[in-house]
């Protein structure tokens, strides 16, 4: 292989490392180094991209002194849940500060480039000046933006802050956000429309059985659950678009009585997505309708892990490793590969600009 370096921390299952690297997305990168704690999830980096992915502890790996490829660009997305609106209480939580060593590692392998990924919250948060400050410490200026995944061709509505740091030593200001690919229907601006839930995945045929098989995708992850008689009933009442309040309405015996209780709010819970926009958000729980939004349009049952991997970007020939509930995990806290593709050609443009300019 050749190309730029890439090492890609908190990797998950590898969307970033995907869109960066295979040229159906934006291509010419080679992946050197890849480090997560999460054991499956490293199982299906090496299965899609090769042995040099570890299972460790990022800080632990640093405290050990252990090797670090030299690289161009290091990626990656520290865990978020201590920004996360969903855990509003987490004041102190540590996973806040992990952008640390991702800095120190940064630091260490020489690289140009830098590119964090995280919830939308960061972008306002105390947190993004003080990661700034480290960045500008070591030579790097940041660009940062909350981008939105259907822009750049992920059919889902997902926003993310993306920060891009590049070495004051060799680049000028990236052109950023980067350029749209796709808008939302009615805007004006002359780009194909976002891709909608039935763009993904109307061409799947009903699930069958309720384990992973032994074909290859599309339909080794299309697998169903056995849901209740009253799990069914539940999904029988809620109407096309509808959620949680048409069950109430239309089967209140049916209904929870925390949800009878609770009169506004959550209007995605047990929520059906809709044909002809893109997906909701898609998280580790998307096989829970009660979760989110995440019925299937038309049928009653929930999303199936290869929806919802489609859902994400991730092409039908990606391979997942894992249980049923793992390789839901890793779906859910993916970076989807098209909106990786879009960062991943900021960089390239940047780290070009170097090599002309070293040259």
């Amino acid at each position: 292989m050749s190309g730029f370096r890439l090492i890609d921390l908190f990797s998950g299952a590898g969307g970033m490392t995907l869109g960066f690297t295979d040229d159906r997305f934006c291509g010419g990168f080679e992946s050197v180094w890849a480090l997560d704690n999460d054991a499956a999830a490293v199982r299906t980096h090496r299965q899609n991209f090769g042995p040099h992915a570890e299972c460790y502890d990022i800080e632990l790996w640093l405290e050990e002194g252990r090797d670090i490829p030299q690289a161009d660009v290091v990626v990656g997305g520290p865990p978020c849940q201590g920004f996360s609106l969903l855990n509003k209480k987490r004041q102190g939580d540590p996973r806040r500060a992990l952008w640390q060593p991702f800095l120190d590692i940064v630091e260490r392998s020489g690289a140009s480039v830098f590119v964090i990924e995280n919830v939308a919250e960061l972008y306002r948060s105390p947190e993004f000046q003080e990661i700034e400050t480290r960045a500008r410490s070591i030579g790097f200026d940041v660009a940062g933006e909350v981008l939105l995944a259907a822009d750049y061709g992920a059919p889902q509505n997902r926003r993310r802050t993306v920060m891009i740091g590049y070495s004051r030593a060799y680049s000028s200001a990236p052109s950023f956000p980067p350029l749209q690919t796709h808008a939302a229907p009615g805007s004006g601006k002359n780009l194909p429309a976002w891709r909608t839930v039935w763009d993904a995945i109307a061409d799947l045929p009903e699930p069958k059985g309720t384990e992973i098989r032994r074909e290859r995708a599309p339909l080794n992850l299309h697998f169903g659950r056995t849901p209740t008689q009253k799990s069914l009933d539940r999904y029988r009442s809620v109407p096309p678009g509808g959620n949680r309040f048409d069950l109430q309405r239309n089967a209140p015996e049916l209904t929870p009585d925390c949800w009878i209780r609770k009169t506004s709010g959550g209007t995605d819970l047990f929520g059906r997505l809709w044909w002809e926009r893109p997906s909701v958000t898609i998280r580790t729980e998307f096989f829970k309708p009660e979760k989110g939004r995440y019925l299937h349009p038309d049928q009653h049952r929930p999303i199936t892990h290869r929806e919802a991997a489609r859902l994400m970007g991730f092409p039908d020939d990606f391979e997942f490793c894992g249980s049923k509930i793992e390789i839901a995990r890793q779906i859910g806290n993916a970076v989807p590969p098209p909106l990786a593709a879009a960062i991943g050609q900021t960089v390239s443009d940047i780290l070009k600009a170097r090599t002309k300019l070293a040259a």
